[in-house]
């Protein structure tokens, strides 16, 4: 491991908060060190009060600032006093340690302090740095795991047993300290947990832990042998299995995840060892991952359900054996190890998703790295500590203040012909609401415009079989499944009575309005099926109760789309896939109306184009936003009762009613 410190760097960062920030940056940027929020920094400083009165102050690191993008903002202030003073009492719950480190802050507005913040505060050199650096942990996660601390580092560190982060960590930190001289340490190893290292100058703080890591790295380098390799495979494929695991995973946490899927070599070698189920079943690399991971992962075979089930179950035991009043987590796995296939994460958002894919990548690296160093290989903490950690108070409380997500909340929608209009409007509204939104368009514009609101742009013909299949194969391939299909891909061809229309005219509206919808849903179904509250959401046209002489073309097209609508409806329902068609008219706000064209036609009706726009019996203007949420709502529960279903958004046309 290499120190990323730069004098050049270093010094456009000011005073002792500014070098706190910098290294703290530098140690984020490195994650074999922290991943996601982990690991924590302070430095000690003397400030004045609103009264002027200089006090000693610790700047730690508050919740929920990464080290990696942490600013002078993401440190809170506390006063070192009432720290040391907390540090006195015997007993101090959680809770109670929260809410005195929050009332001894300078500033109320800062973050609150890590957990840590009382063991910053009783290690007396100015800088202190906290990471949960793989080699590091590796050294300790095996039976001889203290004895191999002592013998890699020597007197250099104090070595202290496991004990739950927060009060009682500090306790135990104090007790060690208590028997050595700290200024004559290097670093502080906490078993099971991780590393601090600590000093009065920024830059050798910092280097410190480079250096300890470095020295682990070694050690490791020289147990496992030059020629170690984690082991390689060819990864399996099966979209639809793939499909299926994700809505078993979504059912038993209650809502709609997203999976990420790693099927690089080095995971599916993992996947395919021999010990695979006892590997990846024997506890995370640190506690606080169980927070966001849980305790293990699932293992699949060859029969996906049935794992995941027996996963649930033996959670729910897990639960029931160490819970001593604890509200249960839903009983869902956070990542899975699929046999031969590779490895998944699991999240409710493409962020928590990647946030998993990262700690159980660093997970299956790390942990067989040890298995290959160490007689007896990895060790974790026994379940009931691990419990402690995942069913902390603090995490407890987090789930008492509850609020609801968005409706559409770890959904993959799929709306075609969405670079503009009325497309771009229903994957807009879809987006605000929580779905992972995947737009296909002809045009090279739905890159940027799906990137504009989250989702992802794919340029495709949806006239070409090949290019469809491989669009939705790969949303599958990234996202683990479809929830919702948006068929709004459409042309309007040329207007002309029937003794004049173009064949080609005919064959081009027939083959864009009504057979790539056709081709759509035949290469989307068999995953559907496989949905969260699947729902399709066909985009038809007023024309299909009310047509207008010289749009034989069109019109007939979306009468066959109105059609092809119906009969999926009655194929579908079995499966509990819904099927229901929207009509929208007189949808102004698209680059088919220029003001040109809509003055034009105002004037044909001899009006004004404020009147043209709101011809209808409500007098209202229809937006394509009114179209968009019109979609999201009948993609939604709320309308979980219907299929079948012809809905207009027009206003009001009397010709149609």
């Amino acid at each position: 491991m290499k120190s990323l410190w730069s004098d050049s760097e270093a010094r456009k960062f000011k005073g002792d908060l500014g070098k706190r920030v910098y290294t703290s940056r530098l140690l984020g940027a490195n994650p074999e060190l922290v991943l996601h929020g982990g690991g924590n920094t302070s430095v000690k400083t003397k400030e004045k009060d609103f009264f002027g009165d200089s006090v000693e102050v610790i700047h730690v690191k508050g919740s929920g600032w990464d080290l990696g993008t942490i600013e002078a903002e993401g440190f809170a202030p506390v006063r070192t006093e009432t720290l040391l003073k907390l540090a006195e009492f015997d007993t101090l719950s959680d809770a109670e340690m929260v809410k005195q480190q929050r009332a001894a802050m300078l500033n109320p507005s800062a973050p609150n302090p890590s957990i840590e913040a009382i063991l910053h505060a009783i290690i007396p050199q100015k800088f202190v740095d906290h990471t949960h650096a793989n080699a590091v942990v590796a050294l300790t996660n095996h039976k001889n795991g203290k004895a191999t601390i002592e013998e890699v580092y020597g007197d250099r560190v104090v070595i202290v047993p496991y004990v739950m982060p927060g009060f009682d960590l500090a306790k135990a930190v104090a007790k060690e300290l208590a028997n050595v001289d700290p200024y004559a340490l290097d670093g502080i190893i906490l078993m099971n947990h991780g590393i601090f290292t600590m000093h009065d100058d920024p830059r050798r703080s910092y280097e410190l832990m480079i250096e300890l890591v470095t020295q682990a790295e070694i050690y490791l380098a020289g147990k496992t042998g030059k020629k170690f390799k984690l082991p390689t495979a060819k990864p399996e494929e099966d979209l639809l299995a793939l499909s299926a695991i994700r809505k078993n995973v979504s059912d038993l946490r209650g809502t709609a995840v997203l999976v990420s899927l790693d099927n690089s070599k080095e995971a599916a070698g993992y996947s395919a060892r021999k010990d695979i189920s006892n590997l990846a079943t024997r506890g995370p690399l640190t506690p606080d991952h169980t927070i966001r991971t849980k305790r293990i992962p699932v293992v699949i075979g060859k029969d996906p359900e049935k794992d995941i089930q027996k996963y649930a179950d033996n959670y729910t035991k897990y639960f029931e054996k160490y819970n001593q009043g604890e509200t249960m987590l839903a009983p869902d796995p956070r990542w899975a190890v699929w046999k031969n296939h590779g490895v998944l994460s699991f999240g409710a958002s493409e962020k928590e998703a990647g946030v998993i894919r990262d700690i159980a990548t660093h997970t299956w690296n790390t942990v067989q790295v040890t298995e290959a160093a160490f007689d007896g290989g990895w060790k974790a903490l026994p379940a009931s500590k691990l419990f402690e950690i995942e069913y902390w108070e603090l995490e407890q409380a987090k789930l008492k203040k509850g609020g609801s997500s968005p409706i559409h909340q770890g959904k993959v929608a799929i709306v075609t012909g969405s670079a503009a209009g009325i497309g771009f409007a229903c994957a807009a509204s879809l987006a605000e609401q929580g779905a992972k939104v995947i737009g296909i368009d002809l045009s090279p514009e739905i890159e940027d415009q799906m990137a504009s609101i989250g989702g992802i742009g794919i340029v495709a013909n949806l006239t070409d079989d090949k290019k469809v299949i491989a669009a939705v194969e790969g949303i599958v391939r990234q996202f683990g499944g479809i929830d919702i299909v948006v068929s709004n891909a459409g042309i309007f061809t040329a207007g002309a009575y029937l003794e004049n229309l173009e064949s080609s005219n005919w064959d081009k509206s027939m083959a864009v309005n009504l057979t790539s919808h056709q081709k759509l849903l035949k290469y989307t179904i068999p995953f559907l099926k496989n949905g969260i509250d699947p729902a399709i959401v066909l985009v038809g046209s007023r024309n299909v109760n009310a047509p207008g002489a010289g749009a034989a073309s069109y019109s007939c097209a979306k009468a066959g789309l109105t059609q092809l609508c119906r009969v999926a409806a009655l194929e579908l329902a079995p499966f509990g896939v819904r099927c229901n068609i929207i009509h929208p008219d007189a949808v102004f706000d698209t680059k088919l109306w220029t003001e040109e064209n809509l003055k034009r036609s105002a004037e044909r009706y001899n009006m004004t184009v404020e009147e043209y726009k709101t011809r209808n019996l409500l007098k209202t203007e229809i937006k394509s936003a009114n179209v968009g949420d019109m979609v999201a709502a009948m993609s939604s529960p709320l309308f979980g009762k219907t299929t079948g279903a012809q809905v207009p958004v027009d206003g009001g046309n009397d010709r149609v009613i």
